[in-house]
């Protein structure tokens, strides 16, 4: 039996440092690439240049962000994908508030001063508050923001963000749906949302985490995608 291919899809101002943590022992069981989704104007055209990373059928893992682009391929490529995984993400699209707060993000971006990236405030609503004190994240954050800038940030904040809920029911193929437990960005109950909307979704919280849990907590999203693969291998030889 093939390996099975694996696609990881960061989030806003993330890139591959993201899931540093989870290349090696997700390599171990799958060929693993991930997606750049910085250049693309819209979701579909991310969505698109996902696709194009492969030509058969794969997995794919999005966070934050790179779950709505992660859902875009599914509506896209139903029949291609063979799991799914939904970290710490949405299926919504922004609210009044939401759109103003990011509208209010992109001005202050395009205003010429000098771009700043993940600041302490910003980043004290990303981590739980125990791993505030952890300056190895918070520094990895910031280089991954600062190291994509001003320019990629805006690109992305402008994505407009669709309602996902009626995709959702359509999903049939192994799905995890993650969360930390102290996500303020994307909070608990959207997921308890998906995991509801999506038949079979294997829905887990992880403890002493926000919402940055690939690098706050590595072992645990590590564990649940190896999960994931394993549940699509097991499907495949059956």
């Amino acid at each position: 039996m093939p390996r099975p291919r694996l696609i990881l899809i960061p989030g806003t101002l993330n890139d591959e440092g993201l899931w540093r943590d989870q290349l090696a022992p997700l390599s171990l069981v799958a060929d693993v690439s991930v997606a750049d989704i910085t250049k693309g104007e819209s979701l579909e055209a991310l969505a698109r240049q996902v696709l194009a990373l492969h030509s058969g059928p794969f997995l794919v893992a999005g966070f934050s962000l790179g779950g709505l682009v992660a859902q875009e391929v599914f509506r896209r490529a139903p029949d291609r994908v063979l799991g799914l995984g939904l970290l710490d993400t949405t299926m919504l699209p922004d609210t009044p508030a939401g759109q103003a707060k990011r509208d209010a993000m992109i001005k202050a971006a395009s205003s010429g001063a000098r771009f700043i990236g993940m600041g302490e405030r910003l980043l004290a609503g990303y981590l739980a508050p125990q791993n505030l004190a952890r300056g190895d994240i918070g520094a990895r954050i910031q280089e991954m923001t600062l190291r994509l800038g001003a320019e990629v940030f805006i690109r992305q904040s402008r994505l407009d963000r669709p309602d996902n809920r009626d995709l959702l029911k359509t999903v049939t193929c192994p799905t995890l749906i993650l969360c930390g437990e102290e996500d303020r960005i994307t909070p608990m109950a959207l997921h308890e949302e998906m995991a509801r909307l999506i038949p079979h979704a294997r829905f887990l919280r992880v403890k002493d985490a926000g919402h940055m849990t690939p690098m706050e907590q590595p072992e645990g999203v590590t564990s649940a995608l190896v999960a994931l693969v394993a549940e699509v291998t097991r499907q495949d030889a059956v």
